[in-house]
């Protein structure tokens, strides 16, 4: 929630209300002191780098250097950039009208310099939310230098302005976030020549446009993001540059099965209810893919790719309602099988796999349904349910099968109560899911068979 601005609105009264200033470093590192001291945490939303990527990017904001992020696609690298601006203070004085956002107490910039000159305590002073003093730009082929750190601007020239005065200078992303945090998202993919420019933005603080150099004593952090795929191949952080970042950090996937599933309950939007357990069979097969040796591992299995699973079996779940007229659509183990096909172009295979790619898939989310089963049912003996199934009739499930019909076809044993409260499975989705699940396992341990009928719904007999 946004606090209400302040209401000082000149030179004279900043001065009078006692107000400090502070390098953008300074701020980022008292306050996160604050933050640790209160026992608060500074990285909300994000998981699994508790014990690893944190404590070392904390240490490198008390050491006020500049960072770059290193880490396989997918591992929140973004994200936790994004985090930087909440160490901000909230609201910050700048002078009113000034291009770059200048501190009421040091102008830097011809214009806002001759304007506190003129003005003295009367210089008009506006307040900036930190929402506003995150820059971030994706580095691609065709950004340029006056993207980043500026160029002449012709209709300045035109107005009668000569060429060599630096209030022709149209100012470019960088010495606007003069006072704040500039990401740059993928260096490596900055064009060599383009990472010259930032050099002496980073070692001396100036910017140098059209072959003159503008003295701006700019107060920036710079942060940035690469992916070591990009680094080795397809382009290079340059030796100067990569020199001047104070901490090179590397990023990991989640170490923990745990933060892999709260990674994906936190980021998934599901439009139906999805159990836990489901989303554990997607964590499971998104690490076992990470570790497979048919997929390429030099690109990484994103985080987002158990994401787009979790969102795609839910999507299932709400289909299957709005045909069969389900009122809660809820997620089962037969929609497991929708994100194969769907997902298959998100994950890099070695080129020995080809041909072999859905293959692959399918092995490995067999392997993860498997092991949650016996994570979650182990313990619980399914044999009465197996005999039941043996002896009774075939049960039929599938994305054309509601809930209620499936739980009627059940055979009466008490085991399906069992797998209900272990689950806890209340309503007849949660139900119908929890008995799936256990019928899946059953089928993975060669205990029962399971086949396509006529329509294409699974029956297991």
């Amino acid at each position: 929630m946004t606090s209400t601005k302040p209401g000082i609105s000149t030179l004279g009264e900043l001065k009078a209300s006692g107000h400090r200033q502070r390098s953008i470093k300074e701020e980022l590192r008292e306050n996160l002191l604050k933050a640790l001291r209160d026992g608060e945490d500074p990285w909300p939303g994000i998981v699994g780098f508790g014990s690893t990527v944190l404590p070392q990017f904390e240490r490198a904001i008390l050491a006020g250097h500049d960072v770059v992020l290193l880490g396989e696609r997918g591992q929140g690298k973004t994200r936790l950039l994004r985090t930087l601006n909440l160490l901000l203070d909230e609201w910050v004085p700048v002078i009113a009208g000034a291009e770059l956002g200048e501190h009421p107490y040091e102008p830097i910039t011809p214009a806002s310099i001759r304007k506190a000159g003129e003005l003295g305590d009367d210089l008009p002073v506006e307040w900036r939310h930190r929402s506003e003093r995150y820059a971030e730009k994706l580095a691609t082929p065709d950004t340029s230098v006056a993207d980043l750190v500026g160029d002449v601007d012709p209709v300045k020239v035109a107005e009668g302005r000569s060429l060599g005065d630096p209030e022709t200078i149209h100012f470019g992303l960088v010495p606007r976030s003069h006072r704040g945090i500039v990401a740059i998202n993928e260096l490596p993919d900055l064009a060599e020549r383009i990472q010259v420019s930032l050099l002496n933005v980073m070692e001396e603080r100036d910017i140098q446009v059209r072959g003159y150099t503008l003295r701006l004593p700019l107060d920036v952090m710079l942060v940035a993001s690469a992916n070591p795929e990009d680094y080795t191949n397809r382009g290079r952080i340059i030796t100067p540059l990569k020199d001047r970042f104070g901490a090179e950090i590397r990023t990991h996937y989640p170490l923990e099965l745990d933060d892999e599933v709260a990674v994906i309950d936190q980021e998934a939007d599901l439009q139906a209810a999805v159990p836990t357990y489901l989303l554990e069979v997607l964590a499971r097969f998104t690490r076992l893919l990470r570790e497979s040796p048919s997929v390429d591992q030099r690109s990484g299995v994103s985080a987002r790719f158990a994401i787009a699973a979790a969102e795609t079996i839910a999507a299932a779940a709400v289909h299957r309602a709005a045909i069969l007229g389900e009122a809660e659509p809820v997620a089962r183990p037969v929609d497991l099988g929708t994100i194969i096909e769907v997902l298959r172009g998100k994950v890099e295979f070695e080129s020995g796999e080809e041909g072999r790619e859905i293959e692959v898939l399918e092995h490995m989310l067999r392997r993860a349904t498997a092991d949650t089963v016996r994570a979650h049912l182990g313990g619980i003996n399914l044999a009465a349910l197996v005999t039941a199934v043996e002896t009774g009739e075939p049960i039929v499930t599938g994305d054309r099968i509601t809930a209620k019909a499936l739980l009627d076809e059940l055979p009466d044993v008490e085991v399906i109560g069992d797998i209900h409260e272990r689950l806890n499975a209340n309503s007849d989705g949660e139900k119908a899911a929890a008995v799936e699940l256990a019928l899946e396992g059953l089928y993975l341990a060669r205990r029962i068979s399971k086949d396509p009928d006529d329509d294409g719904q699974t029956v297991y007999s």
